[in-house]
């Protein structure tokens, strides 16, 4: 099928044939219609195959037909986790509306909230945002909803987890009850599939791939390393192998510091992404990265979700993360829209239950690929069967997970899940 099988005008086409596409993806293929025939919808699918253009292509295509929008208001509001998605997911937008009269913003947090607030002035049909920026300009009476249409909640399991439940409560209470809800990821766990389905009103389920699952066009394995090594094996592969673009992902600020001064001191041209940044310096950092300007951006977790950079040969996870679900966004910055990648995980004997973890979840027992003068001095068990089955994994509620995300002192224990009366 094509896209103009799915009732989208003649300015999307043709922006949609400017952009390189000509078939839509099997989940495009399933969400374009039924977000047109304006049924609520929760999607899961892989990373990089073109979750962005299922809710922008016929958002466009919906508000095209009605009348502008009136000062301060919002007629679409799509709501990502971070900054740099935020960024990508605007890109799209005006992409594909280029060739439509629509008033499309982005709004996030780390920049002045000034020139952002003198652009909801005149409204917009789409606004991008943050959820703790949005919340800001709400307060500052900059953005109004009357006139709302349809929320996004772009990776929606991260929006929905601890860390932005209570922003999401509250910006919930001030949208319309009534309006079209899409909810787009390529993980849910269980407890987040359950609280999404109380925020949507009989929605259409979509899912063209097994959940949690990895794209098979990525190539994966994990080198099994002493920890004490792991700086000297990372800084050997990138050379051995003469890589030109490598995305390393650090379980924290300071480690994905201690990588950049360890890479450059081996005359390694590098750069860190990390919350501790600034906008601009992030933005630079991911600039130059896509300019080959620098061969390896190293970045916490904020970069596991929505930085696109065009066939990205190489994704290293230097630590694995704590939470199983953010492996399978780290490795989805490579293997987009058909190209093939490589993901390798550098791990070592104490970060065996990690992996594990990671194996669990993608139903899927890691290559290991012992790598001369790196062999470990303390082995990596192996997993079995009984590790690999979801019973027996140690992510049983949302207070463990979160307790590893956030830390101990969290205040997830004072916040209610249920949020149908939001």
């Amino acid at each position: 099928m094509s896209f103009s099988k799915l009732g989208l005008s003649d300015s999307i086409l043709k922006a949609i044939e400017q952009k390189g596409y000509s078939e839509p993806s099997p989940i495009q293929n399933q969400s374009i219609p039924a977000i047109l025939n304006g049924k609520d919808v929760m999607a899961a699918a892989q990373t990089g195959t073109g979750k962005t253009a299922c809710f922008a292509l016929p958002i466009l295509e919906i508000l095209s037909k009605k009348k502008p929008t009136k000062s301060n208001q919002v007629r679409t509001l799509i709501l990502t986790p971070t900054r740099e998605l935020a960024i990508q997911v605007s890109d799209s937008v005006t992409t594909y509306g280029k060739y439509l009269p629509l008033k499309s913003s982005v709004v996030f947090g780390g920049v002045k909230i000034n020139p952002q607030m003198q652009r909801l002035c005149s409204g917009v049909d789409i606004l991008v945002a943050t959820p703790g920026r949005l919340l800001d300009l709400y307060s500052q009476n900059s953005v109004k909803f009357d006139m709302l249409e349809i929320v996004v909640f772009d990776e929606a399991d991260r929006m929905l987890d601890m860390g932005f439940i209570n922003d999401i409560k509250r910006i919930l209470k001030i949208l319309p009850s009534k309006k079209q809800t899409l909810m787009f990821s390529a993980t849910f766990s269980n407890k987040i599939l359950t609280l999404a389905k109380s925020l949507v009103n009989n929605p259409v389920e979509i899912s063209v791939t097994p959940r949690n699952s990895t794209v098979k066009a990525i190539k994966q394995w994990i080198h099994p390393v002493d920890k004490s090594k792991k700086h000297a094996l990372l800084t050997h592969l990138i050379q051995e192998h003469n890589w030109h673009q490598v995305l390393v992902f650090s379980r924290t600020k300071y480690g994905a510091n201690r990588i950049v001064n360890q890479l450059e001191k081996k005359k390694i041209r590098a750069t860190a992404i990390h919350s501790n940044k600034s906008q601009g310096a992030r933005t630079r950092a991911l600039l130059d990265f896509k300019n080959h300007e620098v061969n390896v951006l190293v970045a916490t977790d904020i970069a596991a979700r929505g930085i696109e950079i065009n066939q990205l040969p190489h994704v290293i996870n230097f630590d694995l993360p704590y939470v199983p679900e953010d492996y399978v966004h780290r490795i989805g910055r490579t293997g987009r829209a058909g190209s093939k990648g490589e993901a390798i995980s550098l791990v070592s004997a104490d970060e065996a239950k990690q992996l594990f973890d990671v194996e669990c979840l993608i139903q899927n027992k890691l290559d290991r690929v012992m790598v001369e003068g790196f062999v470990p001095d303390h082995n990596l068990p192996e997993s079995g069967k009984k590790l690999l089955s979801p019973k027996n994994r140690n992510f049983k509620n949302s207070k463990s997970r979160n307790r590893l995300r956030y830390g101990k002192n969290s205040s997830f224990k004072k916040i209610n899940l249920t949020m149908k009366n939001s």
